[in-house]
């Protein structure tokens, strides 16, 4: 009997026969049988899998995690199994990278503030903001494959972006970069703070009362990294305050955001859901990664591609 590979979604069938030359394919149906002894690897994760896979008697060896962000996975279970994870970090860094330039140019120009104008029918030019992008300090908290493609694009636009990092450490197409201990006074200069650090203990709430107090009146911070990053009513106090001018968020500490949120109504906030990660050839780009680490766990029981320190979770 072949070992299974289990898998949270479907994938093309040229896919699945690469897959199916070793192993059963199998995409999860809380209906179907399955020999859980028998699952050695699977593509993404469910919660109700634990209590299967995580025994003593467990014979999983590898789970891919089809997102970048992996804080909601069980990570001190897999090291007690000795189980390997990967993610899907890089697939998103073009979308992301898009939508982040989106909201940059759409701010710079004051768009925003048109499209409420537009709402409210008032043709109001001269209370209309703008600036030049490449005039713009802007501060990158997280300098991954993501951070380094926006860097790069925005370099591309005159920008001399600046990273933090959790040690300081020197990265491609940053003009300087600094230590994530340094993240309150690089604030106090920053014109737009953009977060896209992975969920930790240490980055949880990280964007605090205290962080936002240390903001330029007219900066802007934006969120695409992991929503509890962010202490949700301190930005809102923030913004209600005008201790910043501006906020973009894609991802909340509660998804999706509840109806009677007073984020809704926060004036200087644009609300985007959960969208900056969407790829086209989303497929492609991820089997890209998996195959390659496929191939690698067939011949060494090794992964080459985005495997996660389960100490660090990143």
């Amino acid at each position: 009997m072949k070992k299974i590979i289990l898998a949270t979604r479907n994938f093309r069938d040229t896919y699945v026969e690469q897959m199916e030359k070793d192993y059963q394919f199998l995409v999860y149906s809380k209906d179907q049988a399955i020999d859980w002894s028998q699952v050695e690897i699977t593509i993404g994760w469910k919660p109700e899998w634990k209590d299967y896979l995580l025994t003593e008697k467990t014979n999983l060896k590898w789970v891919q995690a089809i997102s970048a962000g992996v804080d909601t996975l069980p990570l001190k279970e897999f090291a007690k199994y000795d189980i390997l994870l990967s993610n899907g970090s890089g697939i998103h860094a073009e979308s992301i990278t898009d939508h982040l330039l989106a909201l940059l140019f759409m701010e710079n120009r004051g768009i925003f503030q048109a499209i409420q104008q537009q709402r409210k029918q008032q043709w109001a030019p001269d209370t209309i903001p703008y600036a030049k992008l490449s005039d713009q300090e802007i501060l990158i908290v997280g300098t991954g494959q993501i951070g380094q493609r926006l860097a790069q694009a925005l370099t591309f636009f005159g920008v001399h972006p600046i990273g933090i990092n959790t040690s300081g450490h020197e990265v491609t197409n940053f003009e300087k970069t600094f230590a994530l201990s340094d993240l309150h006074a690089c604030a106090k200069t920053a014109d737009c703070i953009i977060n896209i650090l992975p969920l930790t203990e240490e980055t949880t709430h990280l964007y605090d009362e205290a962080f936002f107090a240390q903001m330029k009146l007219s900066a802007s911070f934006y969120n695409v990294g992991r929503g509890p990053s962010v202490d949700t009513a301190a930005l809102t106090k923030a913004l209600e305050k005008k201790q910043l001018a501006f906020a973009a968020l894609d991802v909340f500490e509660e998804e999706p955001l509840s109806e009677n949120d007073p984020l809704w109504h926060t004036e200087n906030l644009l609300i985007t859901p959960h969208i900056s990660g969407h790829t086209p050839h989303f497929q492609k780009a991820f089997m890209d990664i998996f195959l390659a680490n496929f191939q690698q766990f067939l011949t060494k029981q090794e992964l080459v591609k985005n495997e996660i320190n389960l100490d660090k979770g990143y």
